[in-house]
């Protein structure tokens, strides 16, 4: 197995330490799963870097690459529902800031059920269609827009995670992420944007991706 196939692979394990991390009590426990998620990440980014740069592309690493970032990136999503708002980090947004229903992070969840639902949804539909496309002896590699899309919903779960962790890291993470924009913290403006944007462009990639192999399904219908 050569270095990108290996980085695909530890990207697994990150995911199960990540979800270990949430299922368990202790003390600065989501520090240490955005520190998790954060490095799968950067794995996501340096795999592919280094398959190009040293012509080590391969079959396994066209199916695994992402399908690795699905699992993680919906293991995120679903750890995060019904996930309760951090009574220091409520405080710090007004009542009424938004509807509840559409609030990222909400007043009461981290975040929105039908969020996740839109996301695990798409990527358990694309799984299909690439597990479709192997039995008929076709690998269907990961596109832009996907990676790009992949690279939003790590960044809104990390961006989660920062907001519901940073009032443990000191005086420093208060001041730094809570500072205000309109009476919001500028971290949770962000992290709304990231996450809309993410649920949007979710949509977007998966209706393209099922439109651009549609052959490969409609033949079958």
């Amino acid at each position: 197995m050569n270095l990108p196939n290996k980085i695909t692979t530890s990207r697994l394990l990150i995911t199960v330490a990540f979800v270990v991390v949430l299922m368990m009590d202790f003390p600065l426990k989501t520090t240490v799963a955005c520190a998790l998620f954060f490095a799968g990440g950067i794995s996501d980014i340096v795999d592919g870097m280094i398959a190009r740069r040293r012509g080590l592309v391969t079959d396994f690493g066209k199916l695994m690459d992402p399908l690795a970032d699905k699992i993680m990136v919906c293991a995120g999503f679903v750890m995060l529902i019904g996930m309760p708002m951090p009574v220091a980090l409520e405080s710090e947004i007004p009542n009424g800031w938004m509807p509840t229903w559409s609030e990222v992070p909400g007043q009461h969840l981290i975040l929105p059920a039908w969020m996740a639902i839109i996301i695990v949804a798409r990527e358990l539909a694309i799984t299909g269609l690439r597990l479709l496309a192997a039995s008929k002896g076709v690998i269907l590699s990961a596109e832009t827009i996907g990676k790009r899309k992949t690279n939003l919903q790590v960044g809104s779960v990390v961006g989660i995670l920062v907001c519901v962790s940073y009032h443990d890291w000191g005086t420093w993470g208060p001041q730094f992420f809570g500072s205000k924009i309109s009476g919001v913290p500028w971290s949770v403006w962000l992290t709304m944007l990231s996450t809309w944007c993410a649920v949007g462009l979710t949509a977007i990639s998966g209706g393209h991706y099922l439109w651009r192999n549609r052959e490969l399904f409609m033949k079958d219908l």
